[in-house]
């Protein structure tokens, strides 16, 4: 169940649970890189590789080791939620043929085989299909999934159309790895007029938090190492987007709406956009960073299920991903920072996302307008 608050968020009743402790993560899959605003286009290129079948490789070779599974599957409201739309919702899945895009494990294949699918049609590009295969047959469901070892844009199915498709194709901060392509080619080829994609909606939020500590340790930390400015590095530093767990009781603004996608309906073009926000806050307190996460919505199911990644609902491995602001700013309870996010796939690899935020605050203690590049790689 949900409900709406007045910025038309959509909370998700089931899923909220408080985060009672801070939890932080140094996590390798974090976004790493992006670009300062006077220097964004040079540097990227100098970090990218000139090698594109290197980094497609990269991306596939990262989900053939069971380590990144092993933390999905454990990750109960991601996996216990499309159980439960599946599960509780048979009649979008009895009898039909059903195309699982970026399958892994076969997890979702499964649940859908145990829920009456006609077929389904496992797709999955990394070595971890031949897992799948084996667990397919295991639970002896080899007679309806079919596992098919391939990137979803360069196989042919056994059969011209599917009813379904079902994918957990999101990533950090939403469109990180840009897998939702591979979801809308496998619409736009296969699925029959009046078909299903499973989840049909998401949408991407924006808070701002104070994080006074963190950032004085791995962001101020490069002004004097060991009594020598290594200040270089934190300008690197604060290019890159931390995916972190963040303290509901840091959360000093309201949330807003950036963006949201009806994935049944929206072309590869709209994952790039440009997006108003004005944040208000709640009590007087400093801002170090905004944060940005994304919910999730199957509205097709008969009582409306989803799950969001946002600090105030139970943590996913989606974490929260985490913007640092050159400024501290100190604002006042009703000030509002008022700005513009533009959101975009990187050009030389298509995986990476570009991130350009301006803000401005007009407070009583901190005047401010600034515009900072951000890119998760």
């Amino acid at each position: 169940m949900t409900k709406n608050n007045n910025n038309g968020e959509e909370e998700f009743v089931s899923f909220g649970h408080n985060l009672n402790t801070k939890i932080r993560f140094e996590d390798e899959a974090a976004a790493q890189g992006s670009a300062e605003a006077a220097q964004d286009e040079s540097m990227c290129d100098a970090a990218e590789t000139t090698d594109d079948t290197t980094s497609a490789d990269y991306y596939f070779d990262s989900y053939s080791h069971f380590g990144i599974h092993e933390e999905m599957l454990k990750d109960v409201v991601r996996t216990k939620t499309y159980q439960n739309v599946i599960y509780q919702n048979k009649f979008l899945i009895k009898d039909k043929v059903v195309l699982d895009v970026g399958a892994g494990t076969g997890i979702l294949s499964l649940f859908c085989a145990k829920a009456g699918a006609k077929h389904v049609y496992a797709v999955e590009c990394s070595q971890m299909a031949d897992m799948a295969k084996e667990i397919v047959k295991a639970n002896g469901f080899s007679d309806v999934i079919t596992v098919l070892k391939g990137k979803i844009e360069e196989i042919e199915l056994p059969t011209p159309k599917v009813d379904v498709i079902i994918s957990e194709w999101m990533g950090y901060f939403l469109l990180f790895e840009n897998m939702l392509d591979s979801v809308l080619y496998a619409r736009n080829k296969w699925l029959v007029d009046g078909g299903l994609v499973l989840p049909d909606k998401a949408s991407l939020f924006l808070t701002a938090i104070e994080d006074s500590e963190y950032k004085e340790d791995k962001i101020e930390f490069w002004n004097s190492v060991y009594g020598f400015d290594m200040s270089c590095i934190k300008k690197k530093a604060m290019m890159e987007p931390l995916v972190d767990t963040v303290d509901q009781k840091q959360i000093v603004t309201d949330s807003r709406l950036l963006k949201t996608m009806d994935i049944s309906k929206m072309s590869s073009g709209d994952a790039s956009f440009t997006a108003p926000f004005k944040l208000v806050a709640q009590r007087n307190d400093y801002i170090h960073a905004l944060v940005a996460y994304f919910d999730v919505s199957f509205t097709m199911c008969h009582k409306l299920l989803g799950f969001s990644t946002g600090p105030k609902s139970r943590a996913t491995h989606w974490k929260q991903t985490v913007m640092y602001l050159e400024d501290v700013l100190t604002i006042c309870e009703g000030e509002t920072i008022t700005g513009s996010m533009s959101v975009s796939y990187n050009k030389k690899n298509p995986r990476d996302v570009d991130i350009k935020l301006s803000y401005s605050l007009d407070g009583q203690h901190s005047k401010i307008s600034r515009t900072q590049h951000y890119k998760m790689r």
